[in-house]
């Protein structure tokens, strides 16, 4: 999930995207990949203290080459066809997906991570790394039908739902309070954190 993709972004200019992909470390790996959602009590050069949205304290100590970045503020119009995309989503009463959040991939992301598998931001929902084949105005919202390996899903997108895109981070937007996705691993020294999504500019990771 994390290391396939460094080499597309450090080409664009970003440090780091892990979110929203998947790949064979991930699967592979012995230690699962943590997912730690909260914000910022204190941190240091190697230890980031996050009290996670279930109440409870973590020190996540940073892995060598650890990673940081934000998201910035998109807007649903922003979805075009031929966009590849991370939509998180959960299944609706009435039938079908609606979407949670939606990351518009850059360019150099086109096709990393791409397919539809478990995801843990609320109780039964998946993400969806996958390429807009159309997008179509709702009274609600907006529905996009997204491909991936030969498969195609209609996603909702209700009025309302966060829409970002990737925007730069430094250590510095580590400060007490913001808001922070992690991106970590269980270790035996503890948990071992490799990529932070930070919240910046009033925008949070909603991933």
């Amino acid at each position: 999930m994390i290391r396939k993709i460094l080499p597309a972004l450090v080409a664009t200019g970003f440090a780091a995207f892990p979110l929203l992909t998947r790949t064979a470390q991930a699967e592979d790996q012995k230690a699962p990949e943590l997912h730690i959602r909260g914000t910022v009590e204190t941190f240091s050069p190697s230890v980031l203290k996050v009290k996670t949205r279930e109440g409870a304290t973590v020190d996540v100590a940073l892995a060598d080459g650890w990673k940081i970045f934000a998201v910035a503020r998109a807007q649903v119009t922003d979805i075009k066809p031929s966009d590849f995309v991370g939509i998180a989503s959960q299944p609706r009463a009435e039938g079908g997906d609606g979407a949670l959040e939606v990351l518009i991939f850059p360019p150099a992301l086109r096709g990393a991570g791409e397919g539809s598998y478990g995801w843990d931001l609320k109780p039964n929902s998946s993400m969806t790394n996958a390429t807009v084949a159309d997008a179509v105005e709702g009274v609600q919202g907006r529905t996009v039908t997204v491909s991936y390996q030969g498969k195609q899903k209609k996603i909702a997108i209700p009025n309302g739902t966060p829409v970002v895109t990737i925007a730069s981070a430094t250590k510095a937007d580590l400060a007490t309070g913001a808001v922070v996705f992690i991106v970590a691993e269980k270790a035996a020294s503890g948990v071992l954190g490799h990529q932070v999504v930070v919240g910046k500019d009033g925008v949070v990771p909603p991933m």
